[in-house]
């Protein structure tokens, strides 16, 4: 989706969109090129306008990151959408094997690919990351447990990347994106008897809304398409938004407790 060797079209701000092959990540890349962005999609596998990139390998995603600042001399968005899910057995029958990968490919991937852009867009002034989170990442999950520690891991990311772009013009943000009919949910037996899916329009819709600077208000938290509308997000923000709003945090069991804070 990027033209060989081309700078941003007309000055078009440049999004990075990994797992972009095939589901949410292609729904993605479609709408960001639709409203002006400058895409430049990869996926393991690539595919047609789709670079090859294993997210977890440290050397390609600094190689790659430093080919796009050569060429377009910025990164505007980062969308850190390539993950998996682990096999639906509770943890004494998982495999450790299989455990481990999902955590390099959903934590060890967006760490990466944000440390490697993290700078430059500090340097900018101005970026935003967008990491496609879960409401499994709020929550312990009794199968599959290793995607549910991977989105719990990979908010703190989110936050950790919010903190340093904190008045330097970065901002990051948790977008789950419900349950959106594609390859990987259809094959979940907890999705078996599911009737409603999310929209992908909708997950699109809140992306450009952050990636837009619209919602900056947001940046640390997690909003969740279907659910929540950008004007909605906006009229709560104008409210005033709490210090754990929307954040993974520990729930004290009352005014006297000691790790209350």
């Amino acid at each position: 989706m990027s033209p060989e060797g081309g700078g941003p079209r007309d000055g078009a701000r440049v999004v990075v969109i990994t797992g972009a092959s095939r589901g949410i990540g292609e729904h993605l890349a479609r709408a960001f090129a639709g409203a002006g962005y400058q895409v430049e999609a990869s996926s393991r596998r690539g595919g047609p306008g789709v670079a090859e990139l294993d997210v977890t390998d440290g050397a390609a995603v600094r190689s790659y990151v430093a080919d796009l600042l050569a060429r377009h001399g910025r990164i505007d968005v980062v969308i850190n959408n390539a993950g998996v899910i682990d096999d639906e057995v509770d943890l004494a029958a998982s495999d450790p094997d299989q455990w481990w990968s999902v955590q390099e490919i959903n934590v060890r991937g967006p760490y990466l690919m944000t440390r490697h852009v993290l700078p430059a867009m500090l340097e900018a002034g101005s970026g935003r990351i967008i990491n496609m989170n879960s409401g499994a990442g709020t929550r312990a999950g009794e199968v599959a447990s290793a995607y549910n520690v991977s989105k719990t891991a990979l908010a703190r990311i989110t936050g950790s990347t919010h903190l340093a772009g904190r008045g330097r013009g970065v901002y990051a943000f948790d977008l789950a994106p419900g349950v959106v009919r594609t390859d990987m949910t259809t094959a979940m037996r907890a999705h078996d008897d599911r009737t409603e899916w999310t929209d992908p329009a909708d997950v699109c819709e809140l992306a450009l809304a952050l990636a837009g600077g619209e919602l900056d208000a947001w940046s640390g938290r997690m909003v969740r398409a279907g659910a929540d509308q950008p004007h909605r997000l906006r009229a709560a923000a104008g409210r005033g938004l709490g210090p754990d709003a929307r954040r993974i945090v520990l729930e004290p069991y009352g005014d006297d407790d000691p790790l209350a804070t």
